[in-house]
């Protein structure tokens, strides 16, 4: 349910007319699922400004004949979620129609075998370097991989002595000071993506009429995209103030007017104000602060793994304070973040959403973290060998956790309109919500 104290952000921000929703009322909504007007239809006022500043104009100029993979469809949704605006995506929802009651054409469903290999190719076939998203999925799965490599050298021998190699404790050491600094980056990219989300309400898809049918209207992608995802210029020098993207730290009135002076579509640190009014009511924000916290405590662990430093802990308490109680600790903000990340995406606390990206990818870094923590906690008893093999073993299945989540994230960041087939119309169920 929608609670008006958690929506007064979005008043001519983010929240417009239709269904909004979040797992808590204190928190601002996470999910806001809105009806797009069809041309048989008058659309109310809100959404008729949405249709007419380039967000979705129609196009009724340009008649193009209907192609064969398209959807015929009764009702088409727009599907905001903070997680998807995050990252530059435009979600909507489709309920087909078959007969002559048909009001839309979209693209087929993005949950499909064929879509789902077309982005898998996408992500050995396109580099988007610009888009924070993309660099923050790629950067935390080459840390992933740099922990499986680390988690390899920790728990083969134990497993199997034989494979143990000349050096294989140094390597252990690096790979584990490598990986923690590569996570502590990308958790950085993380927050940098957080603060960056798109204050204007931008739809990301265009309509036009279809050549063989009056009234019918197509949705295509749109090229005027309100997000930042598209500018190549984000992370080099100073961002500039564009149309969509008003500044928090400022009146409702500047807010209101993406032209004024005070819009910025670019931004490096976050204001008090906007701290405090917005971002701390954010639950995807509070999750990235989570994760940012645990990967900056877990490098301390990193770093005194270090060969040359990892030989000065010579007591237990040393060891117990220099290493194993910053992967505790650290591994607890990756167990927060990954809860966090998943009910963003849940319409209530207690549904999980199975069929969203960001659901799955929270709950596999979920388990990666529980693996990082258990490996520390397990470390304090470091003179029992049981718990030192079970404890290589936690850091190895954790590695390959987080390793799976960030490979999803990677997909997630390069699908920007995803697609969903909704049968029977209606309210979305509780688990519904796809891509």
């Amino acid at each position: 349910m929608s609670d008006p104290s958690s929506s007064r952000h979005f008043t001519g921000v983010h929240h417009y007319e239709g269904e909004s929703y979040g797992p808590f009322s204190f928190l601002n909504p996470t999910v806001r699922k809105q009806r797009l007007p069809s041309a048989h239809a008058e659309p109310a006022s809100s959404q008729e400004h949405e249709l007419e500043n380039g967000n979705g104009a129609v196009n009724g100029a340009k008649k193009v004949p209907e192609k064969k993979d398209e959807i015929r469809a009764l009702d088409v949704y727009r599907k905001w979620r903070s997680r998807d605006n995050r990252k530059g995506r435009h979600a909507i929802s489709v309920t087909p129609e078959t007969d002559q009651n048909a009001k839309f054409l979209t693209p087929p469903s993005t949950s499909t075998l064929k879509e789902t290999l077309r982005g898998i190719w996408r992500m050995f076939s396109t580099c988007p370097y610009w888009d924070v998203s993309y660099l923050v999925a790629v950067v935390f799965t080459l840390g992933s991989v740099i922990w499986c490599i680390n988690a390899f050298f920790v728990w083969l021998p134990l497993q199997d002595p034989s494979t143990e190699f000349s050096g294989e404790i140094e390597a252990g050491g690096w790979t584990a000071f490598v990986g923690a600094t590569i996570f502590e980056f990308g958790s950085v990219l993380l927050m940098i993506e957080a603060i960056n989300e798109n204050r204007a309400d931008c739809f990301g898809w265009e309509l036009e009429h279809v050549l063989e049918e009056k009234g019918l209207l197509r949705l295509k992608p749109s090229s005027n995209c309100k997000h930042h995802h598209k500018n190549k210029g984000n992370l080099v020098g100073k961002g500039k103030a564009t149309e969509g993207k008003p500044s928090l730290d400022g009146p409702v009135e500047s807010q209101d007017r993406p032209n004024s002076k005070d819009a910025r579509r670019w931004t490096w640190f976050p204001t008090w104000h906007e701290l405090t009014t917005h971002y701390f009511k954010e639950l995807g924000f509070l999750a990235c602060s989570s994760q940012m916290f645990g990967a900056t405590v877990f490098w301390i662990s990193g770093f005194t793994a270090i060969p040359g430093i990892s030989e000065r802990l010579t007591t237990t308490a040393a060891q117990n304070g220099a290493f194993w109680a910053p992967q505790v600790i650290g591994g607890t903000g990756f167990i927060v973040s990954g809860i966090l990340f998943m009910l963003e995406t849940q319409q209530k606390w207690y549904l999980p959403a199975y069929k969203v990206l960001g659901w799955h990818i929270g709950a596999w870094n979920l388990v990666g973290g529980i693996g990082f923590t258990l490996c520390g906690a397990l470390g304090f008893a470091a003179a029992n060998s049981g718990a030192v093999y079970q404890g290589s073993l936690a850091t190895f299945w954790g590695s390959w956790c987080f390793l799976i989540g960030s490979t999803i994230q990677w997909f997630e960041a390069l699908d920007k309109h995803p697609v969903d087939i909704e049968e029977g119309g209606g309210r979305v169920s509780d688990t519904q919500p796809v891509a």
